[in-house]
């Protein structure tokens, strides 16, 4: 009979130890954390970070705008959002907030959300291994308001060593996404040749003047008292060329420093550069389609947008 109780006893506390373990919070960590590599390996996104984020912005997947909307990080509407909506208490009453018809649409949204903001693009400059910086990063960028937000998600990556989902293979790195500065860094090209070279690299051309390039696209940064046509002539091309290729009618005012393509754009950016998310109401089309060497014709078909393109707080805006 006492080897009965003794067993009954370390049986019952053998399951006291397994319930203990299956917390809601590791019953996310098991759901969702393939999902925060695969978008990880998409968009350069640490696992461990997504995972953290989740587990605080949805009380590990409890809250009403998970359970009901497939929110999972509390990305609310904003003007540009065309998909289904719920309302919900948050800084203020009745918010309007983002529906998902999956988990793996909101992984997808959040992912997206910080890769091609602007305010966020330094953070991809990180290792996906440096968790710390991740998370001090986001708060400096403005993700939340909350001043022990970092060390919230620290303490969930910590706690349940959600760094393990960062590491990767040499081959699995080597796939990954580059950071979209990287990306968006003009390079300088070389006269007679298709080898590109990093932007430090000096290399003088005549007149001392560098010739870019930006998506594959060749441009030069214009000077002090140059105009289109002046610059047109210079590298045997017609104005009515020159302006076709940036996008422009008439005799525009051409600023020191502004970029000046010398051929024509393309009709989609860079891989890696999929959308542009728009910082602040207002914001001009035209210089955003400058800056990814992207014409604005193809965008606007691409959105579906007529002219003249009016543009709001968190747009997004498809670039490829």
């Amino acid at each position: 009979m006492k080897k009965i109780l003794v067993a009954a006893i370390f049986l019952l506390g053998l399951l006291a130890w397994a319930a203990g373990d299956d917390t809601p919070q590791e019953r996310y960590i098991k759901r969702y954390a393939s999902l925060a590599v695969k978008e990880m390996h998409r968009s350069g996104v640490p696992a461990s970070i997504t995972l953290a984020q989740g587990l605080l912005e949805s009380g590990a997947g409890l809250s009403r705008l998970a359970k009901e909307g497939n929110n999972h990080f509390g990305i609310k509407c904003h003007v540009g959002w065309k998909g289904k909506t719920m309302y919900h208490d948050d800084d203020a009453r009745g918010e309007c907030f983002r529906v998902y018809d999956s988990p793996e649409e909101s992984f997808r949204d959040h992912s997206d959300f910080l890769r091609y903001r602007d305010r966020y693009k330094f953070l991809f400059d990180l290792e996906t291994t440096d968790y710390k910086g991740w998370a001090y990063g986001l708060k400096k960028a403005g993700y939340a308001t909350d001043p022990k937000y970092p060390a919230k998600l620290i303490k969930y990556i910590e706690d349940y060593n959600l760094s393990r989902y960062d590491t990767m293979t040499p081959q699995e790195a080597a796939a990954m996404p580059a950071p979209p500065h990287k990306i968006e860094t003009p390079v300088v090209v070389r006269p007679n040749t298709a080898v590109s070279v990093p932007v430090s690299e000096e290399f003088s051309f005549s007149l001392d003047r560098r010739l870019y390039s930006l998506n594959g696209v060749p441009f030069v940064y214009a000077m002090e008292g140059e105009t289109y046509a002046s610059i047109a002539k210079e590298y045997h091309l017609f104005k009515r060329e020159i302006l076709r290729y940036n996008d422009l009618k008439g005799n525009p005012e051409l600023r020191p420093g502004t970029i000046v393509y010398l051929a024509a754009k393309k009709n989609k950016a860079q891989e890696g550069l999929e959308k542009y998310i728009v910082e602040e109401d207002g914001e001009d089309f035209h210089a955003i389609c400058q800056r990814f060497a992207v014409k604005e014709k193809a965008i606007r078909k691409l959105n579906g947008l007529k002219e003249p393109v009016t543009l709001h707080h968190l747009d997004e805006l498809k670039l490829r």
